[in-house]
């Protein structure tokens, strides 16, 4: 398979990376199997969110985990095939998924805080960053108790953990990532300054 793309061929295959990815990251796993598990519409009870936390309010723990494992692989997914042409074609491919889950298109583009998406893009790009993102994450949610805080601390760090491990134009990718992902936890963040922001095990 070719490493890069060049020349008349590089733009088709980097919007056809974005587009793949797109549609991938719009699959919203939450919505879909809530509903056929018979339990309505997930966007109507706790948050609204499509995530696989929001999921876990139904009571459910194994369909919360089904989302979470479907909402990281459609990001793995999407990398793994854009990378056959190339490591750029696979970043964009990230981009996608991670849009699509933000803005899916089959739900009027109002999609999940897309940690699992997020998480699932590093892995098809560099294991060793995703690694390094869960090692964060656990030891941010066993410290302070707050998933959402410390999605965001593990989200702030990639960019730099990949710089380091000498992927900057990943780096700058998920400068522009962690970013959205912030954006979207603004209500988390808001309610992490008053205090009012729900624990792990709470």
């Amino acid at each position: 398979m070719p490493e890069a793309l060049n020349g008349s061929l590089a733009w088709p295959a980097y919007l056809a990376a974005l587009a793949l990815g797109y549609l991938l990251g719009s699959i919203p796993f939450g919505v879909i199997l809530t509903r056929f598990a018979g339990l309505g519409d997930v966007r109507q009870i706790g948050s609204g969110n499509i995530g696989a936390t929001n999921v876990l309010r139904t009571g459910h723990k194994g369909l919360a985990a089904a989302t979470l494992l479907g909402d990281a692989l459609k990001g793995t997914a999407a990398v793994l095939v854009a990378w056959n042409w190339g490591p750029n074609t696979a970043i964009l491919a990230a981009i996608g998924a991670f849009l699509g889950h933000l803005f899916p298109v089959w739900l009027g583009f109002k999609g999940g805080k897309c940690v699992a998406t997020f998480l699932g893009c590093l892995i098809g790009l560099n294991l060793w960053a995703a690694l390094a993102f869960a090692v964060i994450w656990l030891a941010g949610a066993f410290t302070s108790r707050y998933s959402s805080l410390a999605a965001l601390v593990a989200s702030a760090a990639t960019p730099v953990v990949l710089w380091l491990l000498g992927q900057p134009h990943m780096a700058w990718a998920f400068v522009l990532l962690a970013a959205l992902l912030w954006w979207k936890h603004r209500e988390n963040l808001t309610r992490l300054a008053a205090g009012t922001e729900s624990r792990i095990g709470r």
